[in-house]
């Protein structure tokens, strides 16, 4: 009798050690399953609406330009209507710390990420990320190279820059000499916007100096000088935005060479309200923030939306 009591005692201590074994497999993280099942399931995500925290992730490229600033803005008091939660990162215009704003968005587990890329190409591996992961995105006013994304928000820029220098010939007549102020290199903006100059000013005007300045007023004014120290017969000016523009008034001064720019922004209609510039292109950052919002959400809700939804351009003069 005693022996059939320490087998059983024996066998129950067998049992209770097995078990104890079978629980002690390595769990990643608090939600419970097996390391390598989670990384199973995360590696499977296949991009259905509904993946992710339900947050929105707003790359801008930069802050310090006040188209951005409008765009952002209007990217927040739409998310703000919608009580939805949205992250805004700003790159500075540096693509490198670009990527690193976007895998960090990914990390915070974002359901749709609305990139507005320094670099078009430069951007393209952290998007292609954030797709792998399953993550919705949307393109606003730059297109991002390369990717498939699931909707591209902009303004038609090449038509815009059209107009713009159509307007800048009627002017200052066909053959004269003119320069232009491209943006950052590598950017769609400044691709379709030199496109869109070219396309009229290759053939009714001379170009006599193309010079990037980055987007960047106090890049702009530097350059202009530069220029006018090289050709100081120039009659015109194509900037590929207002802030490169205000930046070639301040160097221009007094001089009589008419300046164009792009964006509309507050200081480039004061200035052609003045007569210190001539024209820009009329843009709606605030329009395309909140479309790109608006866009985000509908993909999180499972909608269908069009791959591209363009935003108008109207030429702005005193």
């Amino acid at each position: 009798m005693k022996m059939k009591k320490l087998a059983a005692v024996l066998l129950a201590s067998v049992m209770m050690l097995s078990l104890t074994a079978c629980s002690a497999v390595s769990v990643d993280g608090e939600g419970g399953g097996t390391k390598d099942q989670k990384e199973s399931s995360e590696d499977s995500g296949d991009g259905d609406a509904g993946t992710g925290s339900g947050s929105i992730g707003l790359a801008v490229s930069t802050l310090n330009n006040p188209f951005f600033v409008t765009l952002s803005e209007g990217a927040k008091e739409a998310a703000a209507e919608k009580d939805a939660e949205l992250i805004v990162v700003d790159a500075g215009d540096d693509a490198a710390k670009q990527t690193n704003d976007i895998e960090d968005l990914i990390s915070k587990n974002i359901s749709v990420l609305i990139v507005n890329p320094v670099d078009s190409d430069a951007v393209a591996p952290a998007v292609k990320d954030a797709v792998a992961k399953g993550i919705k995105v949307v393109s606003v006013d730059r297109v991002v190279n390369g990717v498939d994304v699931d909707c591209a928000i902009a303004s038609d820029n090449v038509a815009g820059a059209e107009a713009a220098t159509e307007y800048l010939v009627g002017l200052i007549g066909e053959d004269a000499k003119v320069a232009e102020l491209q943006g950052v290199s590598g950017a769609s903006a400044t691709i379709d916007r030199g496109e869109g100059f070219h396309n009229v000013a290759d053939e009714k005007l001379d170009v006599v100096s193309s010079q990037t300045a980055n987007f960047n007023r106090s890049e702009g004014m530097t350059v202009m000088e530069n220029m006018l120290q090289a050709n100081s017969d120039i009659q015109g000016v194509f900037a590929h935005n207002d802030e490169m523009a205000l930046g070639a008034v301040e160097a221009i001064g007094n001089k009589d060479i008419l300046v164009v720019g792009f964006d509309a922004t507050d200081d480039a209609m004061a200035a052609v309200a003045e007569g210190r510039m001539a024209a820009t292109v009329a843009q709606k950052p605030d329009l395309m923030g909140a479309t790109a919002v608006e866009t985000a959400l509908k993909l999180i809700a499972g909608e269908s939306v069009e791959k591209e939804i363009p935003v108008e351009v109207e030429l702005v003069t005193e």
